[in-house]
Parts: structure tokens; C-alpha cells; sequence
């Protein structure tokens, strides 16, 4: 399933939900579904910028050039909104990350249904998994040319 096809599909389940209530239930519930990040990944150089609570991201290139992503948060909120972006990012081609920009963002109604803080927190996380996505690109390319 490609990057937008996972925009689409989330969306789609968001959609069905009839209020916001049952929408931060269902990204607190993503949250506790997160894969534990490893504690020694949750250093300095892993916190994102940007973010009211503490979040960590961290990234791996796998074997097939597509990223592994781990990430955390004390916040539940901001850890079932971190859960959402990896259930779109991870395990993606660099190439197909960077070319799905995050439109599903605005279309989920987070922006308005955020706190103006944990919506810029949510497009600090993007920026970050992008930054990710741009570094191994580039090292991938680099790869490939030797």
C-alpha cells in the first residue's frame, strides 16, 4: 500500500467517526498501540523541535532502502498522533515519503480540532520524518552510484 493509499485509508476511518470524542479516543487507543521505542534511542539528538510535550523520533534505513521509524511521546494525545504518522511513514521508500506530502493532516481536521500548539508539535513530527526521509535519500543515492 503506498504512502497516499495509507493517507486515504486513515482518513476513511476518521471520517466514520462521528464526533471528536470517539476521533481522540481512537488516537489515544493508536498511541498505547505504538511499538515501545527502545530508551536508548529516547536521547537529545531525538527529541523533535517544535513540540509542546517531549517526542522523540528516531530512523533506520532497512535492508530494502525503505525507513524504519520508532517514536515516543509522555503526552498520549501526542504519542497517538506520532502512532498515526508511522502507520503512514514507516517501512516507506524515501523517494515515496517525500512525494506524498501530508495532506491527510488537514483533511483528518486536526488543525482545527487541535490545540494550536500540539498542531504545530504534529507538523514539527512531519518535518522531521521528511528530514529523515531527505538524509537517507540522499545516502541511498549515494549507494548506488558507487
Amino acid at each position: 500500500m503506498s504512502v497516499i493509499e495509507k493517507q486515504k485509508k486513515i482518513v476513511k476511518e476518521f471520517q466514520e467517526m462521528t464526533d471528536w470524542e470517539h476521533r481522540y479516543k481512537s488516537i489515544i487507543e493508536r498511541g498505547k498501540q505504538l511499538e515501545q521505542m527502545p530508551e536508548s534511542f529516547k536521547v537529545d539528538e531525538n527529541l523533535v523541535k517544535g513540540c509542546q510535550s517531549r517526542v522523540w523520533i528516531f530512523a533506520k534505513l532497512n535492508p530494502d532502502n525503505t525507513i524504519r521509524f520508532f517514536a515516543d511521546s509522555e503526552a498520549m494525545i501526542v504519542r497517538g498522533l506520532v502512532a498515526v504518522l508511522l502507520q503512514v511513514y514507516s517501512n516507506e521508500k524515501p523517494d515515496e515519503i517525500l512525494s506524498s506530502p501530508p495532506t491527510f493532516i488537514k483533511e483528518l481536521g486536526f488543525e482545527g480540532n487541535l490545540s494550536p500548539s500540539r498542531a504545530n508539535g504534529l507538523y514539527s513530527m512531519v518535518k522531521q520524518i521528511q528530514f529523515y526521509a531527505t538524509a537517507f535519500q540522499a545516502l541511498v543515492a549515494s549507494q548506488t552510484k558507487n
